[in-house]
Formats: structure tokens, C-alpha cells, sequence
């Protein structure tokens, strides 16, 4: 499909001096597209140049539009020497290559430079003619949505899931080629970003390619990550659920009201409402019916002979016999064989999904994961990435298999990640398996007759809780007893998952964000010594992380984790585990029966007496933490249920206690039903730190919520005031005297600081929950630990006051909020009205979403007509999927940046808190402009997927690497919408957005 793209450039403003005699600039600007260049006239003796030139237009293949950025340089005219560059902009074209997207990108660019950061704007205006060429043997994916969301976005309903994608591509790293010796910094970092966004392009297209072959369109919960491998090379690799989205037509659909539901069996209601919650006081409303079913197609893959073998170890357990197949009798055990075996055609069944409509799952298996321990070697051939396709799939295959092992025949919020060191390279996958609705698959032959009944046997709020595998047949020890909402079925005592919590779950009380932090101390070594030593370090660790999360999981008196992402991270001398999630009380699961401690050395009464005050102290920070989380789960009594409740029967399980009818825990009864309680024992003094460190854990101050999901459990009021930050601490160890033990402190240490800044900085914004906190720990240097944080602030009606209630005081709301902002060391942006610049905030290394006053500029889109039904003039950023009290209207597509910043005047710029500030600030003000460009008011689903710290104090030298993603949209207040669907019910058919586009 051959196409025209047309760029033209407007002007210029705020650019540096570059001739210091005239204290201005002779500017000009270069306009590349693969290996054609064009320039401007130079423009003399200006900061602010007009060029107004003519159109540049570039005939190329739509392939080349998708892999190739648009590359514009500003330079300056020098006569008697080489021309000085000032910045670049790279501009992805893809966005205009969706029928449903922007038309044009025109707007104001950063002009960004890797050594001086940004440097001046440019307004440049971008247009792609595509021309219809039917060739089946074309190598490009035009129109294939991509969206960083996890769940299935908003306005779209998905017609058929089809399953899972990746791929990878790999080339070397400018920066360890030969040649570097003589490149100066700057030409190594740009070489470095241009190859990163061509090998970007391309594996999208790649990505598309596969969709198109399975018959879809659209690409949900794309994840892309860059492993820097160093000398070994570099690579770019993504994975994805492939969808087939169907865009909703009806102008109802972005009203406040709707209208009744289909009446089609394969239709789910599916509330687009923001803040979807089960107990919410408020009626629910649902925007459109999402239908989704399974496509029983094979995935097309490069790796598909190996679904041919089966490297599973485990006993596969049979999914008809059991306690399956007492759940729904014969019918519902040939309707789950079914989906079986469609999911069993494709090489791996796994969804990169974690939020799905009520009855997408029928149950939850648990957490399965994989890890490898790797040796980088040298990328010979770029052309051929066999051997990290290879690694990757022996991944994969293993994460099948502990699926098939608990009963499950798919695998959802699946994720990969890396971890890199010198040689060495740890590779690990993730994800929940689960047993998936087979009413959503594609062939319902026999779905007619059987739904109903299908329907009688799934129980609202619970079903997803109950085991798929078999009771006599388990793959792991576990306590089951009876469900405790519908008591039908056997469920676990404690339940781990890597998805959202659903929305039909029943929980009791509050949530709470639980980590579990781990560092190890390892000889340094090189090459096969070092992956070894690394290999022999990981099992010992992933067993002390679990058993730390379910250590303070039993603390909290919950006893359910969603949203759990564990890393570990290899440095020189050192491994380090963090593991967060959101930690619940799902009313299903029986209620936790506390800590006890039991001592085995010594014998003495002192020391038994410690270890009854720290028993003591156990309990009453249970207690605590029950009245904190409001956790108070109803008695459940025979008469209720109206026959006797089966007893579970007594297995062997994992520390029980020998003595667990003692009466060292009579004085606080924790449990009712279930009178065992969870051991720690205590046989040296690394346990007893263990019980302390437990007891050291700060609940947040009051007012204060955090979870790493989406949304709160147990919260359902949220206002329209949301603040996104991102926050980076650094700190070198002291190489003198370092055990595990004072590593484990002063990592414990600098999390909780982190989190206890965040609480003081944003205290104005009380009653308020973090919600989608993402920790990430990387080791860069030896004795250098980096922890970075994003998150986004959501205040809430602590009252329980409807939301039509809250919007007659919000504006004064809003101005008591900007009277206090002087409290605050950095700005919040809690209306949606224009703020003043304000100073650049001295907060030690910790940027909001606005955060630079020259980059102010940036934030707002001055180059189309405002929105006469938004009045949001600044482009909000969010790592949510959505934005609270609006409707999304419209996806714009993707944005994925990459970016380098170095210094040789690191102390000059503040240090690395100044360095780091600017560079994080700065990054906002691109991705803003981009966005704004495109037509677009905010970013969601906004993650900082990458964050590489390198510093040489010695040499006053640091450099940075930043990853962002997330996806551009068009927002629509939903006070707006109601002005318009009761005045004006025809407005919906004029232009919503700037760009001019009719959003229907």
C-alpha cells in the first residue's frame, strides 16, 4: 500500500543563543524520512524563526511508515564551520495510519537534545495519503490498534479474543560498536535512540502481522520491553492479546444513560462505568453490552512445532473428573472440554488481559511462574533471533504446564520481564491460571440448549474462587474448606493472582498495598561461575518471598493478593526481590487464623517469655489492622444455611504446628470456623529479625489507601481529582561490613521512606488512595540501588455522598485545595482549569505530572481549536485505564518514547536529584506534546517501563534511559455529556474533539 507523507514546518520559538557575538540564532531545519532529506531556508538572526515552508512530501511504501520515525533536525547555519546541531524530534507516523485515529499530527515539539535537554520548541504538521493496494503478499499491518490497556478499552466491545501474540527483534547496540572510540556522546546516544524507534516500528508491524493472520484487528495489553544486553547487543521484544474490537456506533453509548440490554445469549453487560464496584451505593450504568468469545484458530507463530511435544513434567488431571465434575454435571464437563481443547490448539493459551467482565472467568488455579538463568552471548546475525526465541518459548512451555497442573487450561495476566547484568540474564514469565467461560467460545453448538444451566451453577461473587483442580489430586499441600458465600464448592485458604480484582468479587472491608522486599549477597564472579551462583541464590529467595508476602498477607487478617508482581534483579554483588500486590479479604475464602510463633532454641524462661510478648504484639497489629481495613466478616451460622456445613477433611500441611490446641493464643480468637493458625518458627536469630521486621511495617497515616490495582477494593465514591507522579531514589551502599541483614534494612528503609514522602507531600489531598503504585528496584553499578515509583493520587468522598451531591461544592473544593497548595513542595493539579507556571519545586528527585514551568508550553494543544465540550486545556496523565468522573471518547494510538539523557556537569545540575527531576520533567512535556498533537487531552494506562541510572561521581558524568508507553486519547467530562443529553441531544453528532474528527 504505497502512500504519500507531507510535512511541513511552521516555526520556531524559545531556541538557545548559538552565536554568542549576536546573542542569536541562524536556524534551519532538516526533514528525514528513510534516506531522502529535505531542508528549510535558514533563517537568520532569530530565536523565535518563521519558516512557513512549503510541503515536503515523501513517496513511500506503507511498510516504511510504520518502521521508519519521522526524524527532524534544527541546526544552526555557521558559515566557515560544520553546522552545530541544536535538537531533534522523532515523530511516529503509525498514529495516522488507523482509519479511526487522527487525521493529521500539528503541533508544538519539544526539540530535545541527549546532552542539553529540550532546547526551544518547533511547530510542524504532519499528513499521510495512503492509497488501497489489495497485494496479499504485503509485508505491512496498516490499521492494527494497539493499546498498552490491560482490560478491553472503553468505547469498543470485543467480538473475539483471540489469543496470544509476540514476537522479538534484535541488532547490535550502537554504543558498544567499535567505532564508538571516536564518536562523541552525542552521535552515540542519537544513533542509539533513531536505532531503538526503527526496531520499535518494525516489531509492531511484526506484532500486526501475526494479528492479521489470526483474522484480527486490534492488539490489547501490548507490553514492550528493550533488554540492553551490552555487548551481547540489543533487543526488542513485545507481547499481546490479539482481539477483534468493534468500535461502538451509537451516540447513546457516551451518555450517562443507556439503553436495554441485548438479549443474545453470547452478551455480557459490561459497565464502561470507571469505577465499577458490586457495592457501590449508586445504580450502576452500563454504556454498551461487550460481546466476547474465543477464536479456536491456531496462532500463527515462528515457534510452532514445539505445540507439538508436551515438556510438561506434571500429571495432567483431567478436567471432567473430580471436583470439576461435580460442579456442573456432564454438561458443564463437556462444555469446559470444549474450551479445552480449542485453547490447546494454540502453541500457548495465555491472555495478557488482567481485568474482564463478570463471568469471563469461571475459576482461578493461582500463580504460575517460571524463571531462567541465561549467559549472554554475542548477537552474530541480526536477521536471525533464534537462540532468545528459543529461551523465551522454553519459558512459556514451562508456565503451560504448571497450568495444566492445577486444572487450568489458560494462563491470564500473563507478563515477561528481564533482568541483566554483565553476562548474565535472568528471564522470568508470570501469570494466573484459569479455567475461562466456555460460553464465550466462538462454536457454541451446543451453548443454546445448556446456558441456563451453565448460569445455575456459577454464584455470584465466588465462583472464580473455587479450585479447578482435583481435590484428591492436588499439585501443592493446601487446606480447603467449604466456600464461604455459596457453600457448594471447595476453595483455598489463601488465593494469590497477578489480575485486578473482578468486579463481581465480594470483599469484606478495604484493601491494602503488601510488600515483601529480599536482598542477598552474592560473590562476584564472571561468566558461567556467576550464572550459577545466580542460579543457586533463586529458589531460596522466590520460597522467602512468598513466604514473607504470605507472613504479612496473614498480619492485614486478609487473605486474598491481586495485582502480584514479584522482580528479581541481579547486580555484581548482590540479588534483589520485591513483590507487590494488593492484599483483600474476599468473604469466600475462610477467614485467617493469625500468626503464632513457636520457639525451638533455647528452652530458658526468658526467652520464652520474649517470645510470648512478641506473640502478644502479633495480635494486637492483627487486631489493629482489622479495625484499620474494616474487616469484619459476618458469622456464618448453620441455621443460616440451613443444612450442617460439611466438615473439610484433615490433610498434611506445610510449618503445622504440633501444639496448635495450646492456649498461647486463647486471648484473641481470630477465626470462626477454622481454628488453626499459620506457624512461624523461630530456630536462630535471622528468624527472629524476620518476626521483627514483620512488626516494623508502618500501616499509611490516616486518611492515606495504597494499592498496586487499579482500584481500591472497598472503595466506590471516587472524585474527579487525580494527580500522576513519578518518584526515583538512589542511594550508594557503603561497602564496608555489608551483610544481608543490613542490606535487607537499609533496602526495607528506603521503600518506606519513598512511600512515607509521598504520603507528606500529598496530605492536602486527604481523604486519598494511590492507586496502580508499580515499585521497580534495578542494581546499575555496583553498591547502587535505584528504586523508581509511578502512581496516580485519587481523592475520594470519605462521607459516602453521591456524586451529584459532590458536584454543586466542587468548585469550592477546588479552591480550599489551591489555598493549601503552599503546604505542598510541588504543585497539584487538582482542577481542570489552567494553572499558572510555578516554580520548579526542590523535591529530591520526585516529579508530578506538571512539573516543568519551561516546558509549560508543552502541556496544552495551541494548535487546533479547544473543545466547546471539554474544558481541559492540559493533557492529563494517568497509569489508570481510565479517567474518573469522564468518558473516554476516542483512542488516538499508542505511544511508546524512548529516551537517553547524559551530563558531564552532574553537580552543576543539582546532583543526581536536580539531574534526575529534569530529565523525568522533561520526558511529561514530550509525551504531552505528542499527545496534544495528535488531537488528544490524556494519557492513560501511562507506565514508565524503563528506567537506567548511571552515574560517575569521579567524572561529574550520569546518564539516563527512560522507557515510557500509554495510550493518547479524547476525554469528555461527564458533566459535559450531560449538558449536551439533556439540552442538546443532536450535539453529539458535531466534532467532540480538537482535530476536527466526527466521534461517533
Amino acid at each position: 500500500m504505497p502512500g504519500k507523507l507531507k510535512v511541513k514546518i511552521v516555526a520556531g520559538r524559545h531556541l538557545p543563543v548559538m552565536d554568542r557575538a549576536s546573542d542569536l540564532t541562524d536556524a534551519f531545519v532538516e526533514v528525514k524520512f528513510g534516506n531522502t532529506t529535505f531542508k528549510t531556508d535558514v533563517f537568520l538572526k532569530s530565536l523565535n524563526p518563521q519558516w512557513n515552508s512549503e510541503w515536503f512530501k515523501f513517496e513511500v511504501d506503507d511498510e516504511d511508515l510504520q518502521d521508519e520515525p519521522l526524524q527532524i533536525t534544527v541546526l544552526d547555519h555557521d558559515t566557515y564551520s560544520a553546522n552545530d546541531a541544536i535538537g531533534k524530534v522523532y515523530i511516529d507516523i503509525d498514529p495516522l495510519l488507523y482509519s479511526e485515529a487522527a487525521t493529521v499530527i500539528s503541533g508544538w515539539f519539544p526539540i530535545y537534545d541527549t546532552i542539553h535537554g529540550i532546547r526551544g520548541e518547533i511547530n510542524v504538521v504532519v499528513k499521510v495519503d495512503l492509497f488501497n493496494d489489495l497485494n496479499r503478499f504485503r509485508q505491512s499491518s496498516c490499521g492494527v490498534k494497539f493499546f498498552c490497556t490491560t482490560s478491553i478499552p472503553k468505547c469498543y466491545r470485543a467480538v473475539i479474543i483471540h489469543g496470544f501474540v509476540e514476537e522479538l527483534v534484535v541488532n547490535e547496540d550502537p554504543e558498544y560498536q567499535w567505532i564508538d572510540r571516536i564518536r562523541t556522546p552525542r552521535a552515540s546516544n542519537e544513533a542509539r535512540q533513531r536505532l531503538i524507534s526503527l526496531m520499535s516500528g518494525e516489531l509492531q508491524r511484526k506484532i500486526g502481522l501475526k494479528v492479521l493472520e489470526m483474522r484480527g484487528n486490534a492488539v490489547v495489553g501490548y507490553l514492550q520491553c528493550f533488554d540492553l544486553e551490552g555487548e551481547s547487543g540489543l533487543v526488542v521484544r513485545a507481547i499481546g492479546t490479539a482481539c477483534t474490537l468493534d468500535k461502538l456506533s451509537s451516540p447513546a453509548a457516551f451518555l450517562p444513560a443507556c439503553s436495554s440490554p441485548s438479549k443474545e445469549m453470547k452478551e455480557i453487560p459490561f459497565s464502561e462505568d470507571p469505577n465499577p464496584n458490586p457495592h457501590s451505593s449508586g445504580p450502576s450504568t452500563p454504556l454498551k453490552n461487550q460481546t466476547y468469545s474465543f477464536s479456536p484458530s491456531k496462532s500463527y507463530s515462528r515457534q510452532s512445532s514445539s505445540s507439538d511435544t508436551d515438556l510438561s513434567l506434571t500429571p495432567k488431571t483431567g478436567m471432567g473428573s473430580g471436583s470439576a465434575g461435580k460442579e456442573g454435571g456432564p454438561f458443564k464437563a463437556l462444555l469446559r472440554q470444549q474450551t479445552q481443547s480449542a485453547l490447546e490448539q494454540r502453541e500457548f493459551p495465555f491472555f495478557t488481559l488482567t481485568a474482564f467482565p463478570p463471568g469471563f472467568l469461571v475459576h482461578v488455579g493461582g500463580v504460575v511462574s517460571a524463571r531462567s538463568v541465561k549467559l549472554l552471548d554475542r548477537i552474530h546475525n541480526p536477521d536471525e533471533p533464534e537462540t532468545r526465541d528459543a529461551w523465551w518459548a522454553e519459558i512459556r512451555q514451562e508456565i503451560k504446564s504448571h497450568a495444566k497442573a492445577l486444572g487450568c487450561h489458560a494462563v491470564v495476566g500473563y507478563s515477561e520481564s528481564t533482568s541483566i547484568c554483565e553476562e548474565v540474564c535472568i528471564l522470568s514469565a508470570s501469570g494466573t491460571a484459569a479455567v475461562l467461560n466456555p460460553r464465550f467460545l466462538q462454536d457454541g453448538i451446543v451453548e443454546g440448549c445448556l446456558d441456563q444451566r451453565l448460569d445455575e451453577n456459577m454464584p455470584v461473587g465466588c465462583g472464580f474462587c473455587h479450585i479447578p483442580y482435583d481435590e484428591l489430586n492436588m499439585p501443592f499441600p493446601a487446606h480447603l474448606t467449604y466456600c464461604y458465600n455459596c457453600r457448594k464448592q471447595k476453595v483455598p485458604d489463601v488465593l494469590f493472582t497477578t489480575i485486578d480484582l473482578p468486579t463481581d468479587a465480594a470483599v469484606v472491608g478495604k484493601g491494602c498495598l503488601i510488600q515483601a522486599r529480599l536482598c542477598r549477597l552474592k560473590k562476584k564472579a564472571q561468566a558461567e561461575a556467576n550464572a550459577t551462583a545466580v542460579s543457586n541464590l533463586l529458589p531460596f529467595m522466590e520460597y522467602e518471598v512468598h513466604t514473607q508476602l504470605m507472613n504479612k498477607l496473614k498480619l492485614k487478617g486478609m487473605n486474598a493478593l491481586f495485582g502480584l508482581r514479584i522482580q528479581i534483579t541481579v547486580g555484581e554483588n548482590m540479588l534483589m526481590g520485591l513483590a507487590s500486590a494488593t492484599g483483600v479479604y474476599l468473604a469466600a475464602l475462610p477467614t485467617p487464623g493469625g500468626i503464632q510463633i513457636a520457639g525451638k532454641t533455647p528452652s530458658d524462661g526468658s526467652y520464652e517469655q520474649h517470645v510470648s510478648h512478641v506473640q502478644k504484639k502479633i495480635n494486637d497489629t492483627i487486631a489493629k489492622n482489622k479495625e484499620l481495613y474494616e474487616i469484619s466478616p459476618p458469622e456464618i451460622s448453620e441455621e443460616i444455611i440451613g443444612s450442617p456445613i460439611p466438615e473439610p477433611r484433615q490433610r498434611s500441611r506445610l510449618l503445622r504446628s504440633q501444639s496448635e490446641s495450646s492456649d498461647e493464643v486463647t486471648e484473641l480468637d481470630l477465626s470462626h470456623g477454622k481454628k488453626d493458625a499459620f506457624v512461624l518458627e523461630i530456630d536462630d536469630t535471622d528468624a527472629m529479625e524476620d518476626v521483627h521486621s514483620l512488626l516494623t511495617d508502618v500501616p499509611p497515616p490516616s486518611g492515606f489507601y495504597s494499592c498496586n490495582t487499579e482500584i481500591m477494593p472497598g472503595i466506590n465514591n471516587w472524585t474527579s481529582e487525580i494527580q500522576m507522579f513519578t518518584s526515583v531514589r538512589v542511594i550508594r551502599l557503603s561497602s564496608l561490613n555489608l551483610t544481608n541483614q543490613a542490606l535487607n534494612k537499609n533496602f526495607n528503609d528506603l521503600c518506606e521512606n519513598l512511600l512515607k514522602s509521598l504520603y507528606f507531600k500529598l496530605r492536602s489531598m486527604i481523604p486519598c488512595c494511590l492507586c496502580h503504585v508499580n515499585f521497580t528496584v534495578s542494581l546499575p553499578e555496583d553498591e547502587l540501588i535505584q528504586v523508581t515509583v509511578t502512581a496516580v493520587a485519587i481523592t475520594f468522598d470519605k462521607n459516602q455522598a453521591l456524586q451529584t451531591a459532590k458536584t454543586h461544592v466542587e468548585k469550592p473544593l477546588q479552591r480550599a485545595s489551591t489555598d493549601n497548595e503552599e503546604l505542598l513542595q510541588f504543585p497539584l493539579e487538582l482542577c481542570s482549569d489552567s494553572l499558572p507556571p510555578h516554580p520548579f519545586p526542590p523535591v529530591k528527585a520526585v516529579t508530578v505530572e506538571k512539573a516543568s514551568p519551561a516546558a509549560d508550553g508543552n502541556f496544552r494543544n495551541r494548535s487546533a481549536p479547544s473543545c466547546a465540550n471539554s474544558t481541559v486545556g492540559v493533557v492529563k496523565m494517568t497509569p489508570l485505564s481510565f479517567i474518573p468522573g469522564a468518558k473516554i471518547t476516542k483512542y488516538l494510538g499508542i505511544i511508546n518514547m524512548f529516551f537517553i539523557r547524559e551530563t558531564t556537569s552532574l553537580r552543576e545540575e543539582g546532583g543526581v536529584s536536580g539531574f534526575l527531576h529534569a530529565f523525568i520533567a522533561e520526558v511529561f512535556a514530550m509525551v504531552r506534546a505528542h499527545v496534544a498533537a495528535l488531537g488528544g487531552n490524556a494519557v492513560v494506562s501511562y507506565i514508565m517501563k524503563q528506567c537506567v541510572f548511571m552515574e560517575n561521581p569521579n567524572k561529574n558524568q550520569a546518564q539516563c534511559l527512560i522507557n515510557v508507553s500509554g495510550d493518547a486519547v479524547v476525554f469528555v467530562r461527564e458533566s459535559d455529556l450531560e449538558v449536551v443529553s439533556t439540552q442538546q441531544p443532536t450535539a453529539l453528532c458535531q466534532p467532540l474533539c480538537t482535530g476536527g474528527d466526527v466521534t461517533t
